[in-house]
């Protein structure tokens, strides 16, 4: 099974947790945007949902498709998020941020009863760290806030590259207007004592580990789509 058959796999597994009448997080990234794709079939063919996008990008997508929206304000808890993952673990702790949506998608997991990840099985680890972690900072600021995320980071034993995240020649702009430090670590032996290093320090917005979020994970590969929950 390839990667993209994998990731439709899960998708589709998704839809089966979406009930008529709720109010779903939407989330961000090639998997997420599948779900989106098929959601909107459902709902072309009478299913009655609203969703929160977590970025421009899927409230492009999803208004495209029909899928009606709302905003956290208008609807500040939501039933369901369904999301990607760039890393997950036994445990059901997340590395997210690879589309440069963490900071939203981490609010609208925040505001939903359940999280839902759907991802393919080449995302499971059995301790996250090997995909770079992301950390969204503010541009003001930012050769301070660099160093001393270094600082804080070395002071836990990661020692790792710290590189703004480009696109073409200038710095990528996340959906909020903030820069992002991908933190190539490697293993993460402590995830919640780094997500409390990386908060205490002032010009972090937000930092990409998803941690006590994820209630049920759907991850499809060769044997299947298998069903994790924490």
């Amino acid at each position: 099974m390839s990667p993209d058959e994998a990731k439709q796999r899960a998708a589709a597994a998704a839809l089966d947790y979406v009930e008529p009448g709720m109010k779903l997080g939407l989330g961000t990234g090639s998997t997420a945007a599948r779900f989106v794709a098929l959601l909107g079939e459902k709902v072309a063919a009478g299913l009655s949902v609203v969703g929160v996008p977590t970025s421009q990008a899927t409230h492009a997508q999803a208004s495209a498709l029909g899928i009606p929206l709302t905003t956290l304000e208008e609807t500040p808890a939501l039933d369901l998020v369904i999301d990607g993952a760039d890393e997950l673990d036994g445990a059901l702790q997340l590395i997210k941020g690879g589309g440069g949506a963490l900071l939203r998608e981490k609010i609208v997991a925040a505001s939903a009863s359940r999280m839902l990840v759907i991802a393919d099985s080449s995302k499971r680890v059995a301790r996250l760290g090997a995909f770079p972690l992301p950390v969204e900072i503010v541009p003001f600021g930012f050769g301070s806030t660099r160093l001393r995320l270094e600082r804080a980071c070395a002071a836990l034993g990661l020692a790792g590259e710290i590189t703004p995240r480009r696109r073409a020649r200038s710095l990528f702009l996340t959906d909020g207007g903030h820069y992002i430090l991908d933190c190539a670590f490697g293993a993460i032996p402590d995830a919640e004592r780094l997500a409390a290093h990386l908060h205490a320090v002032p010009g972090v917005v937000e930092h990409g580990l998803f941690l006590g979020l994820a209630a049920v994970a759907l991850v499809a590969g060769p044997d299947g789509v298998e069903t994790l929950r924490r």
